[in-house]
């Protein structure tokens, strides 16, 4: 009975083992999941020095200045990792769009170490997708999926180059669909994401999220971590939402969203009894803005929206990305529970006003007149976001050609820096001024704060 027992546990193991076998899968791919280099050129400035003192010396004493030129500014080069796969014959390549922002150039690296300069053919911030164009010898694209088929508990397995691994494979599950988050820089808040506990680091932006069976079901984008490394919390864009966005770069090189017009929010459980409705569900109306579609098709303020063309809305985010799917001028239904009861309204969809190409129109200066690059303002005990500590210095710009850039974002709240043994408070703008002048050109130091209501630890070099 023993023996008997052990064969069939014996068996059991080896049938468990040889399920989670992926090795065929994975040598699939290796002509189509790539590595992205991108470099952008950041014009910097020398130290100025006076009779081989260094101007810091004669700032740290107070000594005048002797009258000397402004000596020439010098280029470097800022080099960014990334993956991406190959989704045509013909040579399109998709990324994420944080991994090539602002790139003066892209190369794409495949595994057998072949090499090719990408021309970007389109970007989009709000939903984090990079649409890129290699030109060779015919490609081998990978399968694409579906990923309104994915459940919740399917195994999934990533590829990618974390920190410059090339071509590292994590398994894991699917742990939510429809997530909704918050970069706080605008990147990808278009997206209901799919969670997954798939290993995931920096450098995996842009890879591919594959099924059990070999087909691309998302793009690994972003990850949720206090320690800057996975913590079993990343987040991938549904193939489905890529390729919608994909089609319209390659029409126009942009991407247009569909728009409502409406600001609102969850509804409660206590908010639902009180309206009469018969459970806590779809995206409350707080306010309709004038001249959108939400107005024009007669939504009013207290209105709850429960359905678009059939879809369910659960939460308000998930109106936000129903709707953004839509191509403007598309005529959907709306469901309305108001005043009691269910009424079907008619809308044309607006389209989502583009915000950021305002701030590409403004003249950003060469040498801004900021710390570190930094437009910071002094965080106001009692006018604070609820994430943000009770004092520091609250980022509202981040400068391309300075020294934070890419390692300061939006948002971000910098309450003390940190160098070698000594720690330096943070609670004014004069203080943070002070505090950078007592360093080096070339000293690295350690800048702690918080972002979006986690610990931020980020090193910057003094320039």
């Amino acid at each position: 009975m023993k023996k008997l027992i052990s064969f069939f546990l014996l068996l059991s193991s080896a049938l468990f083992t040889q399920s989670l076998d992926f090795s065929e899968l994975v040598k699939e791919q290796r002509n189509s999941v790539v590595n992205i280099e991108s470099t952008r050129r950041i014009e910097t400035r020398m130290s100025r020095s006076y009779g081989g003192f260094p101007e810091e010396l004669f700032r740290e004493f107070g000594f005048p200045m002797p009258d000397q030129r402004e000596p020439r500014p010098q280029q470097r080069e800022a080099v960014s990792t990334g993956s991406g796969f190959v989704i045509s014959s013909d040579g399109y390549v998709i990324t994420n769009f944080h991994v090539v922002q602002d790139a003066d150039e892209v190369v794409v690296k495949f595994y057998d170490r072949k090499e090719f300069k990408a021309e970007i053919i389109g970007t989009d911030e709000l939903s984090d997708i990079a649409l890129l164009k290699i030109t060779d010898d015919e490609f081998m694209p990978v399968v694409l999926g579906n990923s309104d088929r994915v459940e919740q508990g399917d195994g999934v397995i990533a590829i990618g180059s974390p920190y410059n691994y090339d071509f590292s494979v994590t398994f894991g599950i699917i742990s939510a669909k429809g997530r909704g988050i918050t970069s706080g820089r605008g990147i990808g808040d278009y997206v209901p994401y799919l969670q997954t506990d798939a290993a995931v680091n920096r450098g995996n932006s842009g890879g591919p999220l594959f099924n059990l069976d070999g087909e691309v079901i998302g793009i690994n984008s972003q990850i949720y971590s206090r320690s800057g490394g996975n913590e079993g919390l990343a987040f991938a864009i549904p193939i489905n939402v890529a390729l919608e966005v994909i089609e319209q770069l390659k029409e126009s090189g942009k991407v247009s969203r569909g728009y409502l017009g409406v600001q609102g929010g969850e509804v409660s459980s206590d908010l639902s009894i009180a309206l009469g409705m018969d459970k806590p569900y779809g995206a409350l109306v707080r306010s309709v803005v004038e001249g959108e579609a939400a107005e024009s098709s007669g939504i009013l303020s207290g209105d709850v929206i429960v359905e678009i063309d059939g879809k369910e809305i659960i939460y308000f985010k998930d109106l936000q990305h129903n709707i953004g799917r839509t191509r403007p001028e598309t005529e959907v239904v709306a469901k309305i529970f108001r005043e009691g009861k269910y009424i079907n309204l008619d809308i044309i969809v607006g389209e989502l006003p583009v915000v950021q190409e305002v701030n590409e129109t403004k003249e950003e200066p060469k040498d801004p007149d900021y710390p570190l690059g930094l437009n910071l303002r002094e965080v106001d005990p009692n006018n604070r976001a609820p994430n943000d500590p009770e004092y520091g210095l609250k980022v509202l710009r981040v400068f391309s050609d300075s020294p934070a850039f890419g390692q300061i974002f939006e948002g971000d709240v910098i309450t003390k820096i940190t160098f070698k043994n000594k720690s330096f408070e943070i609670t004014t703008l004069d203080s943070f001024v002070k505090t950078l002048e007592s360093f080096d050109t070339g000293d690295i130091i350690l800048i702690i704060g918080t972002r979006n209501g986690a610990n931020l630890f980020e090193p910057v070099e003094i320039e």
